[in-house]
């Protein structure tokens, strides 16, 4: 099971600006530290932590942060209308358009996927898979 996921910023103003305009609709809340962003999924007295949270940090070498070749983090949505919704909020919150909203020809009929750029260059998907909604063709 994967525990975290950390994607490096220089700017933590921008990243806070860009990743707030879609992970708190998606449940996730802001704690902001001397380190960086965490964003978590909030958890009820007595229950197990949800996982993976997510944070935004500079790099601990003190180097620029770099976005890696072929990485991609991807946060699950509700429906297909949110991730066009929460695609867009992103897009105004200072991320790059990496492919609309949309079906992919090579994924299944219902995986529905907008991809983004956060404004370091790490690369964000948001999908839905929702069964009952249309699927590509359909």
């Amino acid at each position: 099971m994967i525990a975290y996921v950390t994607v490096g910023a220089d700017d933590i103003a921008r990243a806070k600006r860009f990743y707030s305009a879609f992970l708190p609709a998606l449940g996730y809340e802001l704690e902001e530290g001397l380190e960086g962003l965490s964003y978590a999924l909030p958890v009820e007295p007595g229950q197990s932590s949800l996982l993976p949270d997510f944070y935004v940090k500079p790099p601990f070498d003190g180097g620029p942060a770099t976005a890696g070749n072929g990485s991609m983090v991807a946060f699950e949505a509700r429906n297909q209308n949110q991730v066009r919704d929460l695609h867009a909020a992103a897009l105004s919150a200072g991320g790059s358009d990496e492919g609309q909203p949309g079906f992919r020809t090579s994924y299944g009929p219902h995986f529905y996927v907008g991809y983004l750029r956060d404004p370091q260059g790490n690369k964000i998907a948001l999908f839905s898979s929702d069964p009952t909604e249309p699927g590509r063709g359909g």
